[in-house]
């Protein structure tokens, strides 16, 4: 039987392939801090990180994760987003700030590897400018109904100059 690693534990692959990974997480393994928004992939309450890709855990089945590995907010011990998140503001009621949190920390890593998005200006550049234009971007997957988009574009802005500075 395949196995899953899931924050670090390996687990057993379901017998039903039917079983979608966000059934997986919450259902079976009780990791309850990935939420259930649409059940569509049009929220993305749902996100986790699967080999540090951000994907959808509702529309994603668990069979599709064996031999990988999945990172839920629960994994992401300490992670500087958190503390941003919390100042600068970037979450009300915090149902969708799992799913928000798992999906800047992936976003970050794109831009670090200079992934262009949609709205990148210069396709061919070496690095990746991160604006604030290019966050809400890259972030529009991750809907918060309460409204604290700035708060998270904040956040993660903040997150993203700290590492700058560190690099420097």
């Amino acid at each position: 039987m395949e196995h899953i690693t899931i924050n670090g534990t390996d687990v057993a692959a379901p017998e039903d392939a039917r079983v979608s990974l966000l059934d997986l997480l919450r259902d079976q393994l009780h990791l309850t801090g990935t939420k259930v928004g649409c059940n569509q992939g049009a929220c993305g309450a749902c996100t986790v990180l699967v080999d540090g890709d951000r994907v959808l855990s509702c529309l994603t089945l668990a069979a599709q994760a064996a031999g990988r590995s999945v990172t839920t907010i629960e994994g992401l011990e300490s992670h500087p987003l958190q503390d941003a998140f919390v100042e600068r503001d970037g979450l009300q009621c915090g149902y969708c700030t799992p799913g928000q949190i798992c999906a800047a920390a992936a976003m970050l890593d794109e831009v670090r590897s200079g992934a262009p998005s949609y709205v990148t200006p210069d396709l061919g550049a070496e690095h990746v400018a991160l604006s604030r234009v290019e966050v809400r971007e890259r972030m529009s997957g991750n809907l918060c109904r309460c409204g604290a988009h700035n708060g998270i574009i904040d956040a993660i802005m903040h997150v993203a100059e700290s590492e700058k500075q560190e690099a420097a």
